[in-house]
C-alpha cells in the first residue's frame, strides 16, 4: 500500500520560515507529479504547489508565489515545501499529494481531486 507522511510542521512568528517534507513509501513518484496543498479551518483544501516528475516546471497559486518554493527528491521518494516569509493567513493543515496519472508536459495541475494519494496533514500555525 501507499503511504505519505509529512513532517516539519510547527508554529512559527509572521515573516518566519518553515521547511515540510513528506515521505512516500509503497510508490515510485520519479514519473509523477507531486503537490503541496492546505486547508485552513471553514475553508476548502486549496492547492499551494505543484512540481512535474523532474522538478522541472513548477506551479503555485498566486498566494504564496515566490515567498514558497517545492522541490522533490525521487531517489528518496520525498517532496519539500520550503515556506518563507510566512503569513497568518498561511495558516492551515498542509498536505502532500501524489498524481498517479503519468505526466506528460507543462503543469501539474493544484486542484485536489487530480491527485490519488495523499497525507494525512501536518498543523502550520503563524502567529502575528
Amino acid at each position: 500500500q501507499v503511504h505519505l507522511v509529512e513532517f516539519g510542521g510547527g508554529s512559527v512568528q509572521t515573516g518566519g520560515s518553515l521547511r515540510v517534507s513528506c515521505k512516500v513509501s509503497g510508490y515510485n513518484i520519479g514519473d509523477n507529479c507531486v503537490g503541496w496543498f492546505r486547508q485552513a479551518p471553514g475553508k476548502e483544501r486549496e492547492g499551494v504547489a505543484a512540481l512535474s516528475p523532474g522538478g522541472g516546471v513548477a506551479n503555485y497559486a498566486d498566494s504564496v508565489r515566490v515567498r514558497f518554493t517545492i522541490t522533490r527528491d525521487n531517489a528518496d521518494k520525498m517532496m519539500f515545501l520550503q515556506m518563507d516569509n510566512l503569513k497568518p493567513e498561511d495558516t492551515g493543515i498542509y498536505y502532500c499529494a501524489v498524481k498517479a496519472e503519468d505526466y506528460g508536459v507543462g503543469f501539474c495541475p493544484l486542484g485536489s481531486y487530480d491527485y490519488t494519494y495523499w497525507g494525512q496533514g501536518t498543523q502550520i500555525t503563524v502567529s502575528s
